[in-house]
């Protein structure tokens, strides 16, 4: 790790970025805003997984977004690819090991409400973990267990709120399921999900929250709202519905992080 972490000490040049966004699928309109970019293919990272998934480019890229550096992660190593939910451990250790002290992280998600369409954004309040795995199994000592009450940093998650009130974006919040993928939910598990509490669903982003808080990271999130949950509309699901709506609400929540980074109070 000590390997990585000089590397990027070494190509960043001075920059100190305190926050790390990690990408989800549409907000490829964010990266674009990075001042004076430093972009480095995971590939170039030894130790950084490489997703397949499409629409993830796989790539880190450091610079100023607004009045803030910051780190943004281009993709993500999901569970269901390789069957392990440590896969994105190791970047979230190099980024604390960086001096990075608060995550953001992105999400496309299904809707489980009628009342928040594809296209919105939902602010992540807190998250079940159906899926039962734990990317800290198997992992020795008292530390692994890590409290989960305040998984989600009550101070940024306001910093996220009044930007979206200052750009005028609708905001939901809500609770996120973590499904493993890759297949879609059924309609009965959908019901089920309502019935339990959660207001999206998804295949991702949990297991990176408890490895943050692992870790000593803050942590934020967001949904990107692509679609709604099956058994709702009717209509079967797809990876393509993902990427085509994706974008849409992706520009939504872009223009709240753009304005979250460009306060000059932001935690």
């Amino acid at each position: 790790m000590r390997t990585v972490i000089d590397l990027l000490v070494d190509r960043l040049d001075g920059l100190m970025p305190r926050h790390a966004i990690v990408l989800g699928s549409g907000l490829g309109s964010l990266v674009e805003q990075v001042q004076d970019p430093v972009r480095i293919s995971y590939g170039g990272l030894p130790g950084f997984p490489v997703s397949g998934v499409t629409g993830h480019a796989g790539e880190l890229v450091a610079g100023r977004l607004g009045q803030h550096p910051v780190i943004m992660l281009s993709g993500r190593a999901h569970y269901y690819e390789h069957g392990d939910a440590s896969a994105m451990r190791f970047p979230l250790e190099v980024l604390q090991g960086i001096g990075v002290q608060a995550l953001i992280l992105t999400n496309s998600a299904g809707s489980v409400r009628q009342d928040m369409p594809p296209g919105s954004v939902m602010q992540i309040t807190d998250h079940i973990n159906y899926s039962g795995m734990n990317p800290l199994i198997g992992e020795g000592g008292d530390r692994r267990f890590v409290g989960m009450t305040n998984a989600y940093d009550a101070e940024l998650a306001v910093a996220v709120r009044n930007a979206a009130i200052r750009t005028g974006t609708p905001l939901f919040t809500g609770t996120y399921m973590w499904f493993s993928g890759p297949s879609f939910e059924t309609p009965a598990e959908i019901r089920m999900a309502r019935t339990l509490g959660a207001d999206a669903v998804g295949m991702s982003t949990v297991p990176e929250v408890i490895l943050a808080r692992y870790v000593g990271l803050k942590v934020a999130a967001c949904s990107v709202i692509t679609n709604y949950g099956a058994g709702m509309t009717g209509a079967e699901l797809s990876h393509e519905e993902t990427k085509e709506m994706a974008p849409k609400g992706g520009a939504r929540l872009a223009a709240i992080l753009s304005d979250l980074f460009s306060q000059s109070g932001l935690a």
